[in-house]
């Protein structure tokens, strides 16, 4: 979990997503609710719009009431949104932006990681490590956050002004940006960085891999971070999932945040169902026997040497 204040324990969490590949006109859908958020699906594949539409919007009835989804699939040009700019308390998932800064950060200064930043990396994204996020955020120093947000046009996100960076704020359609970040050839981060960022996030530990994944076709390879906080002044947690799933020369990206569960469980649980919708309806000739089962509900472990 995250604490409110300043990080101090390990932390489970993972990532990815991305942004849309625009191009001709594209088929539109959305639910037929009258009042608040909707899923909007937009594709290029006849009926694909339609049934992300149905099946998002009925896995959200199992989610809390404050939900945001965003979702890219290059290949077929589909994406889909609901609720994709509500803000929310970040938790573990700014530890994707914390590692982009890093990357961007060397990257104008022409230089390579060195073997510190490195440890500290590996740490804070596939154990989730909260000290190790303590040391790069400080390193970095929040400006320095705020500045590669900027330049990646993540125009909602928040950085932490101070040293809590749990309670950055950030919506679901940045999120999608900041992993377009990794997917994509752009000018912010070099491609050697991207493939390095991304193995880190293939590389989260097995029950560290819950939300996103679920439902992923096997054989998917699977770049992920989370994140969960609790907050004890109303008992309800921030559980976020956002992942980069490649396989069969396609790469596709999902953001699911949340927030109201009475247990960090709860909140994997309904991020799993939005997935498995997604997954299912992207790769429809995907075995139901042969999809990923990520573990039920987040836990916290504390490295080597931590």
């Amino acid at each position: 979990m995250t604490r409110h204040h300043t990080p101090r324990r390990a932390l489970a969490a993972s990532v990815a997503v991305a942004a849309l590949a625009a191009a001709a006109p594209l088929a539109t859908a959305g639910p037929a609710a009258a009042a608040g958020p909707k899923v909007v699906c937009t594709s290029a594949k006849a009926g694909l719009a339609a049934k992300l539409t149905k099946d998002i919007t009925t896995a959200l009835r199992g989610a809390p009431a404050r939900s945001a989804v965003a979702l890219e699939d290059p290949a077929t040009r589909t994406t889909c949104s609901y609720n994709a700019d509500a803000g929310f308390d970040s938790a573990s998932v700014i530890k994707a932006t914390v590692l982009g800064t890093l990357l961007w950060d060397a990257g104008r200064h022409g230089r390579q990681l060195t073997a510190w930043e490195k440890r500290q990396a590996k740490d804070m994204i596939t154990w989730s490590d909260n000290d190790s996020t303590d040391r790069l955020w400080a390193r970095l120093g929040s400006s320095k956050v705020t500045a590669f947000v900027k330049a990646a046009g993540m125009k909602r996100t928040v950085p932490n002004s101070g040293a809590t960076w749990g309670i950055s704020r950030i919506t679901a359609g940045d999120e999608q940006k900041m992993l377009g970040l990794f997917t994509k050839r752009n000018k912010l981060i070099r491609d050697k960085d991207r493939s390095y960022a991304l193995g880190l996030m293939n590389q989260v530990v097995s029950w560290q891999r819950w939300g996103t994944p679920a439902g992923a076709p096997k054989g998917t390879k699977i770049h992920v971070k989370n994140g969960w906080m609790h907050r004890s002044f109303d008992n309800r947690w921030y559980v976020h999932s956002i992942g980069a799933f490649t396989g069969g020369g396609r790469t596709y990206t999902m953001s699911v945040l949340t927030y109201g569960t009475y247990s960090d469980a709860s909140g994997a649980k309904a991020i799993a169902g939005i997935a498995r919708a997604v997954h299912k309806d992207l790769n429809p000739a995907a075995k139901k026997s042969a999809l990923f089962t990520p573990p039920a509900r987040p836990r916290e472990v504390v490295p080597p040497g931590v």
